[in-house]
């Protein structure tokens, strides 16, 4: 008989990488309420950082979101003052978005995140290495996987 301290959820890479995820999530929460972002606004204007001027479409491809869940989330970048939306003069169907630059000062101020988070976690930089590697390569082996 299992002991009742376990679910039997621990022997599943599956929960393990959905509670670390979670986990993860709720370290930066604290940094990120205090200037009123969500987790997945901050990694909308992560990408926006790193790319500049880029359209919604390529934007929901980096955060692999689809435009139900990023229309709302832009709307509220926009409403905070941090994004411009501009339809495109070519094709009104593609629209561009691109920090202010309220939104670009915001970079400055978010800009050690990572580096906390990976201070709170108390891991060599060898074992970060290893497991962003690891990652990435569930990531893109789930991807190009057939389902079970």
């Amino acid at each position: 008989m299992a002991g009742t301290d376990t679910t039997g959820l621990e022997q599943m890479i599956c929960f393990e990488l959905h509670a670390a995820s979670r986990a993860m999530t709720s370290l930066y929460r604290p940094a990120l309420e205090a200037l009123g972002l969500t987790y997945p606004q901050y990694l909308a204007l992560r990408v926006i950082w790193h790319r500049g001027r880029l359209t919604v479409r390529d934007l929901g491809a980096a955060l692999r979101l689809d435009s139900g869940t990023l229309s709302p989330l832009l709307k509220r970048l926009e409403h905070q003052g941090l994004i411009h939306r501009q339809r495109g003069t070519d094709d009104e169907r593609t629209v561009w978005i691109s920090p202010t630059p309220a939104g670009a000062a915001l970079e400055h101020r978010v800009a050690d995140l990572p580096h906390r988070l990976a201070c709170a976690l108390d891991l060599t930089i060898e074992e970060f290495t290893q497991l962003h590697h690891l990652l990435t390569r569930i990531r893109g082996a789930a991807a190009t996987a057939s389902t079970i």
